[in-house]
């Protein structure tokens, strides 16, 4: 069944996996050359799990064995083997069947059978399951849609796996074996499994990193100063309680001692004869192989190389970088870096500064990540000066600046906060992001459960910086922004509103809704805050202004008068310094009136948040940033939930809304915008669970923490983004679903593509994409519900009479030629044509103004009734994934880039969303008295067009433009369809780690 192209040795299957206890292995396929490395990994499996695996003793392999479970035509018989070292600990293999379980000899036999073997030593790693999902994607492309596997009652193990993919299955026992039969066909519930299985090794192999037992610092100079030496001092002086370890190849023989740090030295990591679990390398890149080879034999389960040398210096050095990630990952190792700043740990049991940091930051609830090492010294510095020391307000509780990020990014650290009880806000400085698709995917899942904060560099310049080996994102920034919204993702322009906004989440319960109260002992600083509450769309309440000599007790009382009004979500507090009755400042004022603040905020019930604005007045920043005193009572009640978990919506379910105009407390009104699009309607669906119990709620701070800020414009920026915030996280509990269309053709439509690709294949490469010709692209999106009106071309006036007179008056003649299409401001369309007449003289306008008629491509169409024009757009990017995108066709998208984008699958409420987001999105909701048009037909459409992309891989492009939306139904006046072969695996296919 197989053919000769099938057989060569498929590389694309190679894949590294994290597995269950954070360490790693490559899968590959079984090739001939394997066959000693088959028969020494058996000679290492018990007579027990051979047992199991043969059904009979089966003490050694014969010569026959090695050879057919190393030669496979990689069709009807495929193995795969999980790699360690070079060295087989599981292998996987599966054989075509016909409907009688016998080797298949004809055509369209879609079953196999599948065994494992797993070495002992591994077994409960995880190993078995991560083949699985790898030889299920290889059996799938090779057209196989069904597994078969007979196991022992006793063997448990390998009946959990196959039980636990989540795939649908069948189980028979006869004859003393327990039959499994499963469709390979993936499932919400094996995809479920697949991500917790995911996260859950990712976030171990942090944790590994994070939390070592024992640390070896590599390229330690004899002498103090230097990079090593100076990671030494940082790790100890930070407390750490591990084993340290000092390396130089230049230590005396026979070990010696690290004065004055009093550390062990060593000459090299195997003579160490402890166990070793984190090594931080600081030697030249010439001798980082060596190192990291002794390191992989020592059993060293994560490094960190402080080391430069590699992507960022050129091609060679990016060469060096690939090479040292094959070598690390061939041990089972995670790498942070090249040229990483290094990472801290500020739990109270670990006490980790395994950096270049020369200070350990407080400990607190912050999550840090960056790609620089630069921006990494920056953050760490401004928060020290926001709030030094452990519980103030700008604690952290991990850091990790990964460099080059070979291997370690982003991802993994997301995927290690999703459920870490120490942090409840992730930020993240990211140049490049290698796997978009995923961070969306992770990104999102994350933000249903705490903030994520991102600031990202090389915004405009489209390039990576020269260390980070990524493929490059073709879609641009604005989009990439567009899709973090989605994702819940808060981004943020510079390193100051990242560390502005963490503060602000980090301590403060998210906002119920947009009305802010305003009070401060200064009426010009409160009306630059009420200016600026307005500026980013919320909506203030008039300022509350206190005398300028007012007292902490005057600030405590009209602060608990604003947490107590129902009709703000917000208070922000305004301060200047006062002058005491003798004209000098009062001593103590700012320790007293962050006293009386914090008294205030701890007695709220809801817990509301609160911020603070003041000028000249650093003093009192710094009692709000640092701790209370000890055994100052301020613990908020009983029943104020943690910060980063208060986006519950109101217990009546009405949204918050501004109160009329009066006295303080009283909201003002904010200018009408004429024809506001009207929110999105709530779907059917059923409801999914609350996204605060996704994972279990950090501690309450023992005392409300609040933060100062030394402008208006950045208290209310971070005040803005926490409310734009909190609204996701409420939308995001009931996300909308993906509707069922009864007349959809899935099936018909993969049949027109199947073999519209085999015919441009044979004139076209259809790995890149490639347009159908119009009347193709109009047939595959009829199969989806999406009829596109008939365009008759009109090379001459009598062929223009005759398709006018086909399709009824009244007819549209419009060009065409790229240069004119979709530009009816330079004439190149006539509407409203009622007689032969009248397109007789419209066709010869515009040949005798626009040009010749194979120039101008002339065609004609029938009228559609006026309304709205509008472009709908569905583009694949092979890292970001499909985005389904849409605005105003002309110069409102094209001009002043006014579109709105989602990630496919877009659901209900989704598009719902997107439609109303656009600044021009009044137009169609009846502006300045005209009519409204059908949003509920357009809605429809953008989620057809959603679910072909969807549907079909292979379309990777869809463009529909004029697309105009009627008082009563859209008509799409014109379409083009791209077709590509898809890539062999994308974020649906199993789990592996990115290689660059």
């Amino acid at each position: 069944m197989q053919s000769p192209s099938d057989s060569v040795y498929p590389a694309h299957w190679e894949a590294d996996v994290v597995l269950r206890d954070g360490g790693t292995a490559r899968i590959r396929p079984i090739a001939p050359d394997d066959a000693q490395r088959l028969v020494s990994f058996y000679e290492q499996v018990s007579d027990e799990s051979k047992y199991y695996r043969f059904f009979a003793p089966y003490p050694r392999l014969s010569d026959r064995d090695v050879h057919r479970f190393t030669h496979h035509d990689y069709v009807d018989r495929v193995g795969l083997a999980a790699t360690v070292g070079g060295e087989f600990i599981a292998t996987v293999r599966y054989d075509r069947i016909d409907d009688r379980g016998r080797p298949a000899k004809e055509p369209g036999a879609d079953q196999a059978e599948v065994a494992f073997l797993v070495q002992d030593a591994h077994q409960g790693r995880g190993v078995a399951s991560a083949l699985l999902e790898h030889i299920a994607a290889v059996a799938r492309e090779r057209g196989i849609r069904r597994f078969a596997a007979e196991v022992l009652p006793a063997n448990t193990k390998m009946i959990k796996v196959f039980t636990d993919v989540g795939y649908t299955q069948q189980r028979t026992f006869e004859d003393g074996v327990v039959r499994l039969e499963f469709d390979l066909e993936p499932t919400e519930q094996s995809m479920a499994v697949m991500r917790g299985r995911e996260q859950r090794a990712e976030a171990r192999s942090v944790q590994r990193l994070l939390a070592p037992g024992s640390v070896a610092v590599i390229g330690t100079g004899r002498t103090p100063g230097g990079v090593g030496r100076s990671v030494l001092r940082n790790l100890l002086d930070s407390g750490y309680p591990g084993r340290v370890y000092a390396v130089n190849h230049a230590f005396p023989e026979g070990g010696a001692r690290l004065d004055p740090e009093g550390v062990p030295g060593h000459r090299s990591v195997p003579e160490i004869p402890e166990p070793v679990d984190l090594a931080v390398l600081a030697v030249p890149a010439a001798q980082v192989p060596e190192v990291v080879r002794d390191c992989g034999e020592h059993g060293v389960r994560g490094l960190v190389i402080l080391s430069s040398g590699y992507a960022e210096s050129g091609p060679e050095g990016r060469e060096r970088q690939r090479a040292l990630l094959r070598q690390a990952r061939s041990y089972g190792m995670r790498l942070i870096g090249p040229n990483a700043f290094g990472l801290i740990n500020t739990a109270p049991d670990v006490r980790l500064n395994a950096s270049l940091a020369p200070q350990m930051p407080g400990a607190g609830r912050i999550g840090l990540f960056t790609q620089s090492g630069a921006i990494g010294i920056a953050l760490l510095s401004g928060l020290h000066r926001r709030g030094p020391g452990d519980g103030s307000i700008a604690g952290i509780s991990t850091f990790l600046s990964a460099g080059n990020r070979a291997d370690l990014s982003g991802n993994d650290l997301l995927q290690y906060w999703y459920d870490d009880p120490a942090t409840d806000v992730a930020i993240l400085y990211l140049e490049s992001i290698g796997d978009p698709r995923k961070f969306m995917r992770l990104a999102r899942r994350t933000a249903a459960v705490k903030p994520v904060v991102v600031a990202k560099g090389a915004r405009h310049t489209g390039t990576a910086p020269l260390g980070h080996t990524v493929p490059t994102v073709r879609i641009p920034d604005s989009t990439v922004s567009a899709l973090m919204r989605q994702a819940g993702v808060i981004r943020v322009d510079t390193v100051t509103e990242l560390i502005d906004a963490g503060l602000l989440l980090a301590s403060q319960p998210l906002p119920d809704g947009p009305r802010v109260a305003i009070l401060g002992n200064s009426e010009s600083l409160a009306l630059l805050t009420y200016d600026a509450c307005l500026t980013e769309g919320l909506r203030p309440l008039r300022p509350h202004v206190l005398a300028a000599a007012a007292t902490p007790e005057d600030f405590r009382t009209a602060l608990s008068a604003a947490l107590a009004n129902g009709l703000c979500d917000a208070v922000v507090v305004t301060a200047i310094p006062w002058v005491g009755e003798e004209g000098v400042a009062s001593p103590g004022e700012g320790a007293d009136l962050a006293a009386a603040l914090r008294e205030a905020a701890s007695s709220a019930a809801p817990a509301k948040p609160v911020t603070v604005v003041h000028l000249a007045m650093d003093a009192l920043a710094d009692a709000l940033a640092a701790p209370p005193p000890s055994g100052e009572a301020l613990t908020p009640p009983q029943d104020v939930p943690s910060p980063s978990h208060n986006a519950s919506p109101r217990p009546d379910g009405v949204p918050a809304h501004p109160g009329a105009p009066g006295t303080f407390g009283d909201a003002t009104a904010a200018p009408q915008r004429p024809a506001t699009p009207p929110p999105a309607p709530a779907t059917d669906s059923a409801p999914t669970a609350s996204p605060s119990t996704a994972s279990p709620a950090p501690a309450t701070p023992p005392a409300p923490l609040i933060p100062a800020f030394p402008a208006a414009e950045r208290a209310v920026r971070s005040l803005a983004q926490a409310v734009r915030y909190a609204k996701w996280r409420r939308d995001a509990a009931d996300p909308g679903r993906v509707p069922e269309f009864e007349d959809i053709e899935e099936a018909a439509a993969g049949a027109d593509i199947d073999r519209l690709l085999d015919e441009l294949a044979r004139h076209a490469d259809i790995t890149r994409s490639v347009p159908l010709p119009a009347e193709d692209a109009h047939a595959l999106l009829a199969r989806y519900g999406i009829p596109v009106r008939p365009a008759h071309p009109a090379p001459d006036p009598d062929t223009a009479v005759r398709a006018a007179a086909r399709l009824g008056y009244p007819v549209a003649l419009k060009t065409t030629a790229p240069h004119l299409r979709h530009r009816p401001d330079l004439g190149g369309v006539r509407l409203d044509l009622t007689g032969e007449a009248e397109l007789r003289r419209a066709y010869a306008e515009l040949t005798d103004f626009l040009g010749k008629p194979e120039e101008l491509r002339p065609v004609v169409q029938p009228m559609v009734p006026r309304g709205v024009d509008t472009v709908v757009r569905a583009a694949i990017d092979p890292a970001a994934g499909a985005v389904l995108s849409f605005g105003l066709a002309g110069a409102p998208s094209q001009l002043l880039g006014d579109t709105a984008h989602r990630l496919v699958p877009a659901t209900d409420r989704d598009v719902a969303e997107q439609i109303r987001s656009i600044r021009t999105a009044p137009l169609l909701f009846g502006w300045r008295g005209s009519q409204p048009v059908d949003t509920a037909a357009l809605e429809d459409l953008l989620l057809r067009v959603s679910r072909l992309v969807d549907d079909h891989p292979e379309v990777v492009g869809v463009d529909l433009e004029p697309v105009v939306v009627a008082p009563h139904g859209v008509a799409v006046l014109d379409a083009t369809v791209r077709l590509a072969r898809p890539p062999a695996t994308t974020d649906l296919g199993p789990r592996r780690m990115p290689a660059y």
